[in-house]
């Protein structure tokens, strides 16, 4: 898929429909700067986004992602099937997305606790030194969780667990 080539075609739907990236971002539930990064073919619309854009601009799902006008239209089917899909991908992302928060918010609490055990001159003696150790390195253990799942790699580690565990949607 021609990612430039995709903006053009959005950028011509766009101006056909006579609306402003303003206007259309309205629409959309998204900024005008997304609109422009799609139209200048930096990034691609989430693909619950496609459904709405195609639906809004009245054209196929398949003319939006080829870029170019079609006489068939996709069947009904075939749309839900693209719509199952990506409520599925956005289901997925919401469950990671609440996980991380919980772990971030947990690594806050962990912090501090390393800072008044470090403020309070107390990481040098006994229990509290491996409290502190324990609270930082667990800060440490979720913020490469966190590098982790704003890389790729989150999902190719999903995929993995998968293969060795044979779970599915966990």
């Amino acid at each position: 898929m021609d990612q430039k080539k995709m903006g053009r075609f959005l950028k011509e739907l766009r101006r056909e429909k006579g609306v402003t990236q303003e206007q259309l971002s309205e629409i959309l539930g998204v900024t005008s700067r997304s609109i422009s990064r799609w139209e200048n073919g930096v990034n691609m619309p989430d693909f619950d986004l496609i459904i709405e854009i195609a639906n809004y601009y009245d054209v196929s799902i398949d003319e939006l992602l080829d870029a170019e006008r079609k006489n068939e239209m996709v069947d009904k089917k075939t749309e839900e099937t693209i719509l199952k899909v990506a409520d599925y991908k956005n289901d997925e992302k919401m469950i990671l997305s609440k996980r991380m928060r919980v772990l971030f918010l947990l690594a806050v609490g962990a912090l501090a606790v390393y800072m008044v055990i470090e403020q309070m001159g107390l990481s040098g003696t006994g229990v509290y030194e491996d409290i502190a150790s324990a609270a930082l390195g667990l800060v440490l253990g979720i913020l490469l969780a966190g590098v982790l799942y704003t890389t790729p790699y989150i999902w190719k580690v999903k995929a993995f667990k998968q293969r060795v565990f044979g779970r599915r949607g966990e």
